[in-house]
């Protein structure tokens, strides 16, 4: 047969073999006794002329910075040697024995930038410098201090105070009345010699309510009306200006009481006024320093579930102190309770369950302000909506705004949202909750978190998966599950935001009632439950 040969005339017989590839080994390996160098600066890899021609080919088709890196090199066998060399970049390569270097000038330069959309919180972000999941230790445990050694809060992080202090001046913008209330009280101190303990959900719009009043003359004191509505960087704002905060989010049960008894169990301080949001401040008063109501001039509630509380206590005769009921006010009913609802469910509900609200089935338990603005968003949805109402005059106003009005046990089986509104106690119980259909979402939009009975729902038989933060899987044994928000407490705020601009209608009016309350002469107001006056209730949003 006749011997191939290339174009040049060659044999093919006659080419060098090439040789078989080396074992690669980690530095230090032994190979044969031998032990292998560490590789050099410039790695080398032999090869043919021919291999040297196709990357040479392939370079020249590469970015004008990456050209130039091939070249041959005799070596002392008489063999080519293809010789690798670096990028003629700023960039410098990394190897994996070498320590990464950074360029200090660059990143000083980055932090300093004159453009207005770079700051330090895109340097270092709040998630990366700030993060409460890795830190597990209770804040009971840790003794804090703020630059100026106050030390008298409990907080999350105190680390956190610069991003909450940029979350309260957001907030400002977005809350006039409270703005301009403070340039037209802070002169003649309305508050002067006020010591006001709170209990509220401790937000950036509380925030700008706190200092608001601590602008008009009050000292504050303050804790968290629910586990799991407080912002941690906030709190950590109005420690580091002065203010005693007891809060963080996600306190246990017990850490909740411990913290509102260090708001009222001071030894150096002892309120006079009581700003409450659900009445547990007012109750642990009540329960644990009844003497304090000796010194205390009256409350003031916000909410409807303090509201029944604070009626039973008139009720029985056990109420000391008069009681401003902002709650019922013109201005909480017609604004925040309608309009921040209405705008804050659908936010929740996308942000726990990324649902599609078109064609689903949602039942609302109460058509109250709250109720008629969850419906009314629910509705624009395309959602198809159902009202349960004991009350007939809501019931009635429900059906003339086109919502079907039932029962809760006639429709609960056919349900994918049920969402409680009422303010009441076991509205949803183990009943309705063993006929609901395998993922139905159960949220709570009232402030209890006991509208749903789910200590019907702590048995041993019901399994509990917690698959996302405040989102639980409740398991029955045939395997349907119900989705839980929230553990049944107030959705938005714990899943959520709110909208500033109506917050501030209503923080307003929470301030004018401390006013009303602690300058009013003697005897003006009895030991009971009022209403904050009509003309008093109008200048919230005539502030603006």
């Amino acid at each position: 047969m006749a011997e191939e040969r290339d174009q040049t005339g060659t044999s093919w017989r006659n080419l060098p073999q090439p040789e078989p590839p080396e074992p690669r080994l980690e530095d230090g390996a032994v190979l044969n006794g031998e032990a292998k160098e560490k590789p050099t600066k410039h790695e080398s890899v032999k090869c043919n002329l021919n291999l040297l021609q196709m990357l040479k080919a392939a370079e020249s088709r590469s970015p004008p910075q990456w050209r130039g890196r091939y070249r041959a090199e005799e070596s002392e066998d008489g063999t080519s040697e293809l010789v690798t060399e670096a990028p003629k970049t700023g960039t410098q390569i990394q190897f994996t024995e070498q320590k990464p270097k950074y360029n200090k000038r660059s990143a000083n330069t980055s932090r300093h930038s004159s453009s207005g959309s770079i700051s330090q919180l895109t340097i270092d972000s709040y998630s990366s410098v700030c993060s409460d999941s890795k830190d597990e230790s209770s804040p009971r445990d840790k003794h804090q201090k703020t630059s100026k050694g106050f030390s008298d809060f409990c907080i999350k992080n105190m680390k956190q105070a610069e991003f909450g202090r940029r979350e309260i001046e957001a907030a400002q913008q977005e809350m006039p009345a409270l703005m301009v209330l403070r340039k037209r009280a802070c002169g003649e101190k309305p508050l002067a010699g006020a010591k006001v303990v709170g209990c509220t959900h401790i937000t950036a719009q509380t925030a700008v309510l706190i200092e608001t009043l601590s602008v008009l003359g009050a000292q504050c004191r303050w804790a968290a009306c629910n586990i799991f509505s407080t912002q941690n960087a906030v709190a950590a704002a109005l420690a580091e200006r002065g203010t005693s905060v007891f809060a963080w989010r996600g306190e246990s049960e017990e850490d909740f009481w411990w913290c509102i008894d260090r708001c009222v169990g001071a030894e150096t301080w002892q309120p006079n006024m009581i700003l409450d949001d659900g009445g547990d401040l007012t109750h642990w008063i009540y329960k644990k320093h009844p003497g304090l109501f000796k010194k205390i001039v009256g409350i003031v509630e916000e909410s409807v579930t303090g509201i029944y509380r604070l009626y039973q206590l008139s009720k029985a005769g056990k109420l000391c102190v008069p009681a401003m009921n902002v709650n019922d006010s013109v201005t909480k009913q017609k604004f925040e309770n309608l309009y921040c609802c209405k705008e804050s469910i659908l936010e929740g509900l996308k942000r726990t369950t990324d649902i599609m609200f078109g064609g689903k089935q949602v039942v609302v338990c109460g058509f109250g302000e709250v109720g008629k603005g969850c419906c009314a968003a629910l509705k624009a949805l395309g959602a198809v909506v159902y009202v349960t109402e004991v009350d007939p005059i809501c019931a009635v106003q429900a059906c003339m705004d086109g919502f079907r009005v039932n029962k809760l046990s006639e429709v609960v089986r056919q349900a994918d949202v049920v969402i409680t509104c009422t303010g009441n106690k076991n509205v949803v119980v183990r009943e309705h909750l063993d006929r609901m259909k395998s993922g139905c979402i159960v949220c709570n939009m009232g402030h209890c978190s006991t509208e749903i009975d789910l200590l019907s729902l702590r048995t041993a038989e019901l399994r509990w998966e917690r698959v996302r933060p405040k989102v639980d899987h409740v398991i029955w044994p045939d395997g349907k599950r119900i989705i839980l928000l929230a553990e049944g407490r107030l959705l938005n705020l714990s899943c959520s935001t709110v909208p500033l601009f109506i917050l501030s209608i209503t923080a307003t009016t929470q301030a004018l009632a401390l006013i009303e309350l602690y300058r009013a002469p003697e005897g003006q107001y009895k030991q009971d439950v009022y209403l904050l006056p009509k003309k008093t209730g109008k200048s919230s949003p005539l502030i603006f």
